[in-house]
Parts: C-alpha cells; sequence; structure tokens
C-alpha cells in the first residue's frame, strides 16, 4: 500500500466552526477533496470565530477523529502557544506543514516560529491577506509585520500557496521577489446541491448577500445601488447574511436602508451555518455580493452550484461572467462608465426578467459551476504544491 502524505496543518477556526467563513471553507474542501491521497492533521482552536465558549462534546487538546484521514487537535487558549507547537509538531513525522494565513500571531506566526528548523516542505496560504487592499485595513500593524518579516527574511524556506496569478504579484509586492510560490486554486464541494427553479416574473426581485456586514465585503454599496432604483415599479428584496463586527459601519448600512422606499426592503437575517449557505441561496434569485477583493469568494462558486447567477464586482477571479450568461462582474470605480451606472441597469434587467430568461442564467450558472468542478488540473495543482 502506498504511504500518504502526513500534512500537518495550523488554522484559527475550523468545523463545526463556521463564523469565519471562506477560510474555514477553503480547509474544509481542501482536506475532502484529498484525504483520499494525503493524511490531515489539523490544529485549531476549540471555539468559533468571535467566541469564547468551547465546541460541545470535542474533547480540547487531543487529536480528535474527524473523518476517514483526518484528524483535528482542538486547543484551548493556554495550549496556543511555542512549547505546544514545537510538542505537536515532533509527535509524528510530517510531510508537509501547511500554514493557513499571515497575520494570527498564534496560527500563522508562532508555528514558523516553532517550525524554524523543520526540514521539511512549509507551505503557507496568503488567503489573499497580501493583496493592498487587504493590507490597507487597520493597515498600520500589517505594514510594520510585512516589513519585519522582509527584514528578518522569515519566509525563506517557505513555499507561498496562491490561488491565481494575481495573488502571485501580491505576494511578490508586499515580501519581496525571490519567494518560491505555487499557484493552485481553492478546491470546490465534491458534490453539487440538487437543482431547484425558483418563480421568477417581471416586477419582483430576490437578492441575498452571504458575507461578513464589513467595508472590504462593501455591503454598504450595495445597499446604495439599490437606493438609485426608488423610481422603479415593483417589489425588490435583498436579504443580508453573515457577521457584524463593525458597529460604525453596520450604522452606516441602515441610515441607508431607513430611506429607502417601501418596494426595497433590506433586511438583517443573522448567521447561515455553512453547510446549509448552497440550500439558502436557492430561496433567492441573485447572489448580490460587490466584494472590493476576493482571492476566490466561495460563496460565489456555492450560487453558481446552486443554479444561481451573480451579481459581483470585478475584484474577484470570476471574471467575464456574462459572456457565459452565469451573472455580471462590474467595475466598482465611479469613474468608469461601466462601473456605477452598470449596477442600476444590472438590476433593472433582473428586476424586468421573466421565467423563461431567467432559467437560462440559472442554466448558466450551474454549467459554470460543474465545468469549475470537474477541472482536471485542480488535483494536479495540489500534488505540486504538497508533493
Amino acid at each position: 500500500m502506498q504511504h500518504k502524505k502526513k500534512i500537518l496543518i495550523f488554522i484559527d477556526w475550523f468545523l463545526p466552526g463556521y463564523k469565519a467563513g471562506g477560510p474555514v471553507r477553503s480547509m474544509a474542501n481542501m482536506v475532502e477533496y484529498l484525504k483520499d491521497t494525503y493524511q490531515f492533521f489539523i490544529v485549531t482552536r476549540n471555539t468559533d470565530y468571535t467566541e469564547t465558549t468551547p465546541y460541545t462534546g470535542i474533547k480540547p487538546n487531543v487529536w480528535t477523529d474527524f473523518s476517514e484521514n483526518v484528524k483535528v487537535f482542538y486547543t484551548t487558549p493556554e495550549y496556543q502557544n511555542l512549547a505546544s507547537f514545537k510538542r505537536i509538531s515532533k509527535a509524528e513525522v510530517f510531510d508537509v506543514i501547511y500554514i493557513n494565513g499571515i497575520y494570527s500571531w498564534k496560527f500563522s506566526i508562532l508555528p514558523l516560529m516553532a517550525l524554524r528548523n523543520y526540514k521539511g516542505r512549509k507551505v503557507v496560504a496568503s488567503r489573499g491577506m497580501l493583496a493592498q487592499s487587504a493590507i490597507d485595513v487597520k493597515g498600520g500593524k500589517k505594514k510594520i509585520f510585512l516589513k519585519l518579516a522582509k527584514f528578518l527574511n522569515m519566509y525563506k524556506d517557505v513555499v507561498f500557496h496562491v490561488t491565481n496569478d494575481k495573488e502571485k504579484e501580491d505576494v511578490n509586492e508586499a515580501l519581496g521577489l525571490g519567494l518560491s510560490i505555487r499557484v493552485a486554486d481553492n478546491l470546490p464541494k465534491k458534490e453539487l446541491p440538487l437543482e431547484k427553479s425558483i418563480h421568477k416574473v417581471g416586477g419582483k426581485l430576490r437578492l441575498v448577500s452571504l458575507a461578513r456586514i464589513s467595508p472590504e465585503k462593501n455591503t454598504l454599496f450595495a445597499i446604495e445601488q439599490l437606493a438609485k432604483l426608488e423610481h422603479v415599479k415593483g417589489e425588490i428584496v435583498f436579504d443580508l447574511y453573515g457577521q457584524v463586527y463593525d458597529a460604525d459601519y453596520w450604522e452606516a448600512c441602515q441610515k441607508v436602508m431607513d430611506r429607502l422606499p417601501e418596494n426595497i426592503r433590506v433586511s438583517y437575517k443573522g448567521l447561515v451555518d455553512a453547510d446549509l449557505v448552497g440550500e439558502k441561496i436557492q430561496h433567492y434569485h441573485v447572489l448580490f455580493l460587490p466584494s472590493r477583493g476576493e482571492n476566490f469568494g466561495h460563496v460565489i462558486l456555492e450560487s453558481l452550484m446552486s443554479g444561481r447567477p451573480v451579481l459581483i464586482s470585478d475584484q474577484t477571479p470570476w471574471r467575464d461572467l456574462a459572456k457565459e450568461q452565469c451573472g455580471w462582474d462590474l467595475a466598482l470605480d465611479s469613474s468608469d462608465s461601466s462601473g456605477i451606472q452598470g449596477w442600476k441597469e444590472v438590476l433593472e434587467l433582473l428586476m424586468d426578467m421573466n421565467q423563461e430568461d431567467f432559467d437560462l442564467w440559472c442554466a448558466g450558472a450551474r454549467k459554470k459551476a460543474v465545468q469549475f468542478v470537474n477541472n482536471p488540473e485542480l488535483r494536479a495543482q495540489y500534488k505540486g504544491l504538497l508533493g
């Protein structure tokens, strides 16, 4: 029997957590997709994002069998230190160390320090954190850290995992040329949800966002585009699902929501378990997410897999969607005639769309997802990354 390589992973949050969004989904998909080829050992917190209450029914600080070829070590806060991580890393002979993220002191920086003398392959997933738009959010500390990382040559023995060429450019820009970088796109869920149709008539439109309520996800921008439809006849529903962690930003969103006409309703609906995202999307016509930047955008793929077109910005890897009749990726820059005006035009188009035309866009979304999920190059990319 061929030896399955052992991959030791450090990540802030993992299943059953879901509030951290994309990073959790990226890792969950990766281990599910590749566990027939590798053995995964995941070190993470025993709490979800923003929570202090531990997961119920999970014993911390020991290896827990999560699924076939996947073990998880759920750590308590007092266990999240240099000595503990060194101890974990020496308990087995690991073929690859995989560190998720850049800025987390406990699960990105400490593991690098603990494994400074490790001679095997070390992989760091930048997860879009080195894009300029991401660096600029609370950028003071991040810029100091990046300067220090370059000065100390912190990543000299590391292979960076990026999901596209743009992210590769971001890594080089932030940390300097000469680094080892591998492109391997994020892996999808293996199974597509069952196709479900939704009633669509002209004059009615149901939009949904499943993302953090935050400047990065551009929630306020989305609501402002709906405000420009105040003279449109008909009914628009826009439901927001996701974490609210910036009270001032949410207050700004609510002020615009309060000024909307009665026929345009924006509502906050709380959180959705990661396993139910696809099902939730199928209750709406379109995913509306004018994000300022995504290195992948799992919820975009989830929408396409669920047979729903997307209305997103041009700041994600999902481009030229209208050509494939599966969605729209529009510019955010108000100076661009295809940008701000384009949002209003597309929303009006969606508003007027009838069942027959809408079904064509749903079919296009599903086709796009099937092509991505069945791409044979995905597994080859990870073979190059993990060996």
